[in-house]
């Protein structure tokens, strides 16, 4: 067995899609609060995650942000939290239930990608951060998997993630907890690496049925189903229990799919160039029932000050929620 993933996975996913960018020369030219969480069969909610559009908020401020812009749900971090007593979280929590706001999913606390001695580390941590997670009522994790490696093998780094991921499952379940792995779909991604890897959502899932821990599922992305060339027929294979988490971005225009770069990217129902409408319609279908949240890497959203970033991103969720036939 191979026990590590090796220097070329150390790197984050901001930090991933930086390198992307500058290693590709591919050249392109209602109120917040206007419509409701859940329509007729709708079963999954508007999560707020500020590190995805710019909006810097601790876990008071992003809960007021969602009262405020109609979000159902908030991004958990933890750490907030870890040194809170039980009456301190419990009061958290009621008052959270109160506001009518929930929690979408947290980031996994392990790196997987480095070697065996950081992973083992982490995993070691883990049912402590499962725990703190399980008592703040967060149900769902969700990680993303680099498109490839140029060093190991499709086959090799399928059993090095299998093999962690079962572990890191075992603990999460053991806390009633979730996992959701994200695949990253872009032709430009993966052409980076020497081999690529499970770069659509029929890979990942299959990465995930041989993990067998029956908790682990999809964090699907309309941008990476999209540059994936994913289709509403593969969508509609999926169930409710396959899907742990959802992102929602639309894609620029004028770019051809397999030119399209991973941190260029637009907020959701602003450009038509994803078939958004089929892939909020094949979630309803499909009763899900979780988070689902922008992150659009958009540097002209970042530019504008929070109250704006706020507003828009509401704005293009409401029209998103728009697309959805009952």
């Amino acid at each position: 067995m191979i026990h590590t993933l090796r220097q070329s996975e150390k790197v984050s996913r901001r930090a991933f899609c930086r390198s992307a960018l500058a290693m590709a020369a591919v050249p392109f030219a209602g109120s917040a609060t206007g419509v409701a969480q859940g329509t007729g069969g709708v079963k999954f909610f508007k999560n707020f995650s500020g590190g995805h559009i710019g909006v810097k908020a601790n876990q008071k401020q992003a809960l007021e942000y969602a009262v405020q812009y109609g979000f159902g749900g908030i991004a958990p971090s933890d750490g907030e939290f870890a040194n809170k007593s039980a009456a301190e979280i419990g009061e958290w929590v009621a008052l959270m239930k109160q506001k009518g706001i929930r929690y979408g999913a947290a980031g996994l606390p392990v790196e997987f990608r480095r070697d065996q001695e950081r992973f083992r580390a982490d995993l070691a941590q883990l049912p402590k951060r499962a725990a703190l997670l399980k008592q703040l009522g967060v149900t769902r994790v969700a990680t993303w998997i680099l498109p490839g490696h140029n060093e190991l093998t499709y086959l090799q780094h399928f059993k090095i993630l299998e093999t962690r991921f079962r572990e890191v499952a075992k603990v999460l379940k053991d806390h009633d907890l979730r996992l959701g792995l994200e695949f990253v779909g872009p032709r430009t991604s993966r052409a980076r690496f020497r081999f690529a890897f499970a770069c659509t959502q029929s890979e990942m899932m299959e990465l995930a049925d041989a993990i067998g821990t029956g908790n682990v599922g999809l964090l699907l992305d309309s941008w990476h189903w999209y540059t994936s060339h994913g289709t509403i027929d593969e969508l509609s294979q999926l169930s409710n229990k396959d899907i742990v988490h959802v992102h929602v971005n639309d894609a620029p225009a004028g770019v051809e799919v397999d030119q399209q770069i991973d941190n260029r990217r637009k907020l959701p129902a602003t450009t038509g160039v994803i078939d958004l409408k089929g892939f909020i319609n094949a979630l309803v279908k499909l009763g899900y029932d979780g988070p689902v949240e922008c992150e659009p890497f958009d540097q002209d959203l970042r530019k504008m000050d929070q109250a704006a970033i706020l507003q828009t991103t509401a704005e293009s969720l409401n029209r998103l929620w728009g697309l959805i036939q009952t």
